[in-house]
């Protein structure tokens, strides 16, 4: 493992309060690429609350042609795993979002449909990862005018802004927040993705932190040590996810 910080750094399980919210994973089994079988998402719950974890907002992908999903069958499915959870001996109290692809398909989802904000008014929305959809300003904008927040996912992962931090300032400017992938800071997605996570939380970028958790690879990742330096700016961000209680 290769590391951007040389001083001794803590398990990124460590710094997981004890009463975290976490607001993006993929739990609800059978969705999309997070848990294929009620026995995963059985596991993951078990191993998530051993870290912590206190609750979930669990975020489904909604892309056209891709992860078809609707509110409807989110809410459905979250019932779902609820009743089930009632016979298992570790559980989590889990909250029912999505996370909304942002290209030119989602104005349709923005104006017919009800769509599933991460708390009050917030809503997870993701990029590409090889390029921002062209009218992405139109799409912030049309978001704030349906009355929501729109909280970007894993900024760090999207490597086409490595070289423009101009960008990222605009978004933040015109009102999008961010939420930080906790695997980063461990190197999970890669020495590039860490070092950029790194620049971002030096830059007071983060305004939440999400575990992202699909699989047990996932979950493993949090018994790693940091790779990034701003650990206590890692912390404030940890914080920042207790104003999102259910």
């Amino acid at each position: 493992m290769f590391s951007i910080w040389k001083k001794e750094q803590p398990l990124l399980k460590d710094l997981v309060p004890d009463d975290y919210t976490d607001i993006h994973s993929h739990l609800l089994w059978g969705l999309d690429d997070g848990a294929s079988t009620e026995a995963v998402t059985k596991a993951l719950v078990s191993q998530m609350k051993a870290m912590g974890f206190a609750r979930c907002i669990t975020t489904p992908h909604v892309m056209t042609d891709v992860w078809e999903n609707t509110t409807a069958g989110i809410r459905s499915k979250a019932l779902e795993v609820a009743n089930a959870q009632e016979h298992w001996e570790e559980r989590i109290p889990i909250k029912a979002a999505a996370e909304y692809l942002l290209d030119l398909t989602f104005i349709s989802k923005l104006e017919t449909d009800e769509l599933l904000p991460l708390h009050d008014r917030l809503l997870l929305v993701e990029l590409s990862y090889s390029n921002p959809p062209i009218a992405l300003y139109e799409l912030l904008f049309a978001i704030q005018l349906k009355g929501y927040t729109p909280v970007l996912a894993h900024p760090e992962r999207y490597l086409y802004y490595k070289n423009d931090l101009a960008s990222l300032f605009k978004m933040k400017d015109v009102g999008c927040l961010f939420q930080l992938n906790l695997p980063a800071t461990v190197g999970y997605y890669g020495k590039a993705v860490a070092a950029f996570s790194d620049t971002l939380l030096r830059n007071g970028l983060y305004d939440f932190v999400g575990s992202d958790i699909h699989h047990e690879n996932h979950v493993q990742s949090f018994s790693n040590k940091l790779v990034v330096k701003h650990t206590k700016l890692l912390e404030t961000c940890f914080a920042k996810n207790s104003s999102l209680r259910f």
